[in-house]
């Protein structure tokens, strides 16, 4: 392939990445700006999509299907969740960080029970191809793409738009003036994770006809929305999709040009580079 062939590779792989990730990276963003809880487990919502995805497409044969139910399972796993672990304990910082941590065992280990340790592929919903004059493209991830970016435009509306999204962007300003003003703040805490997880599951289920579905695929999915999230600015959603677009830029073009392993270690010295050109170390940015 020539070098402009491999730069329009490089491109068409980063946006798509970086579509998704931004996707991911919100749902982790939402849940700090919102909640201030540190949502070690945002990965495996990532790969509980995935695996929901599978099952649907498995069980009926229909992708849309499993576009609408992963998202909804998600988040009542989320909710779920909320109720049982993170409200009992206040949602003080250090011990959410280990309530999440255990959660995302308990995620694993009864997707590994039940889905079992062998990645499962999903039949592409839209299979056609695009013909480039160095190459053809998968037109499905095209389609991911577009998916991801109307995805990530109907929660920004959502947010941005709505009572609901007003009262998350009160509590994320001043929980106890939100509250002292009617804002149910335990419904809106709810809501923020339920949402989180819906968004990561959301960007699983669009990424499992490319990538497999597997119960250890959050892992990156965490990495990376942990790596947008610093870039852009801790609580900052607007900072987190430029980070997030960032990254799956330079992710693509590394991964066409070298190697994916380059691709992590190059990330993860920018995430270095940002920290030390920090002087105050981690700093939140409200967006």
């Amino acid at each position: 392939m020539t070098p402009a062939g491999q730069a329009v590779l490089a491109l068409l792989e980063g946006v798509v990445s970086g579509l998704v990730l931004a996707l991911t990276a919100l749902g982790l963003s939402l849940v700090f700006g919102v909640m201030r809880v540190v949502n070690v487990a945002h990965g495996d919502f990532f790969m509980l999509g995935a695996v929901f995805a599978w099952y649907v497409t498995t069980a009926t044969g229909s992708f849309p299907l499993a576009l609408l139910a992963a998202p909804l399972a998600a988040a009542a796993v989320a909710v779920a969740a909320d109720r049982l672990v993170l409200r009992p304990i206040g949602y003080a910082p250090e011990p959410t960080i280990v309530a999440t941590i255990g959660l995302l065992y308990v995620l694993q280990q009864a997707v590994l029970s039940v889905y079992g340790p062998y990645a499962r592929p999903v039949p592409e919903p839209v299979a056609f191809r695009v013909d480039l004059p160095w190459f053809g493209y998968s037109g499905y991830k095209l389609v991911v793409a577009a998916a991801a970016a109307a995805l990530l435009g109907a929660a920004w509306l959502l947010i941005t738009r709505t009572r609901l999204g007003l009262y998350m962007r009160a509590t994320q300003q001043d929980r106890e003036i939100a509250q002292a003003f009617g804002v149910p703040v335990q419904r809106v805490y709810a809501a923020a994770f339920g949402l989180g997880a819906a968004l990561a599951a959301l960007a699983g289920v669009l990424i499992v006809p490319i990538r497999q579905a597997h119960y250890l695929m959050g892992l990156d999915a965490l990495l990376l929305s942990f790596m947008a999230v610093i870039i852009g600015g801790i609580g900052s959603l607007g900072g987190t999709l430029a980070a997030a677009l960032f990254i799956g830029l330079v992710d693509g073009a590394l991964s066409v040009f070298f190697s994916p392993t380059l691709a992590r270690i190059a990330a993860s010295l920018v995430v270095v580079a940002v920290l030390v050109a920090r002087s105050g170390g981690l700093r939140e940015v409200r967006g």
